[in-house]
């Protein structure tokens, strides 16, 4: 997280109108972006696991929705998070002794009424930027890692990139069948870390796409063959792919071709 970027929130709200108002009042600025909006509590925490938000707008009653404030904030309370996204509720409920609960018993970091006068999307999203420095001088302090902490999205998109630059360097062809096939497998190895295998890797993604273990190996094997053996790029080749090739095939095999780049792109990730 950057915090000159856009704030990341995500908003629990099952009211339409006011969900509308919170959108417009986003749409209106370039420092806040909703990532996520939902009226459902277990949704909106499957929203904070994925999307890694700065703060949540949680709607406390939830009354036409699916679940509830409550629920969403005791199970909030148990997540594992790098970063604790700031929550501020919006609530119709006046009583004292709820706010302090959710103040003391779930960490609530401010509580809006919505039957005051002054109440307003802008105001809540306001209040949530006049927090945000302490966020990040209370959870991230000094350690500018954290600063650039990516979402399982963001993730994934870099290495999907990595693993295209280094397969068009390697002269694989995107108009090959198993150029795709191949970009799946090492995505799927690099994700498996040390508990992976190629073998095992080729037989779930034919379960996954419901086809055999030889329609997802074979394409492999002659996009690499016809990239391999193109006289043209053959020093291009042995200076982009540099692991052992055996005389006796020719060409790095998919087991080896797979492993050797999803090793690559993982020590570099």
């Amino acid at each position: 997280m950057d915090n000159n970027k856009p704030m990341k929130i995500v908003l629990i709200e099952d009211d339409a109108f006011a969900c509308k108002k919170f959108i417009e009042s986003a749409n209106s600025r370039k420092d806040i972006v909703f990532v996520g909006i939902t009226d459902d509590s277990d949704e909106g925490l499957e929203f904070v696991r994925n999307k890694l938000p700065e703060a949540v707008i949680l709607d406390l009653e939830l009354n036409w929705g699916s679940g509830s404030g409550t629920d969403f904030l005791k199970k909030f309370c148990k997540l594992e998070l790098t970063i604790r996204p700031i929550v501020v509720v919006t609530t119709r409920n006046r009583s004292e002794m709820i706010q302090n609960q959710l103040h003391t018993k779930y960490g609530v970091e401010w509580i809006f009424c919505k039957e005051q006068n002054t109440y307003s999307s802008d105001m809540v999203i306001q209040q949530l930027l006049d927090l945000r420095p302490f966020l990040y001088k209370q959870q991230i302090g000094g350690n500018p890692d954290l600063r650039t902490i990516e979402t399982p999205e963001e993730l994934q998109k870099r290495i999907m990139t990595r693993i295209g630059v280094e397969l068009n360097d390697f002269g694989l062809s995107p108009k090959y069948k198993g150029r795709r096939i191949a970009e799946e497998c090492i995505y799927r190895l690099i994700n498996k870390k040390n508990d992976g295998d190629s073998e095992r890797v080729f037989n779930e993604l034919a379960v996954d796409w419901g086809t055999h273990y030889n329609n997802i190996v074979r394409p492999i094997e002659t996009a690499i063959t016809r990239a391999w053996n193109n006289p043209n790029d053959i020093e291009r080749l042995l200076k982009v792919y540099t692991a052992p090739v055996r005389n006796e095939i020719g060409a790095p095999t998919p087991t080896e071709f797979i492993h050797y780049y999803a090793d690559k792109i993982r020590q570099n990730m």
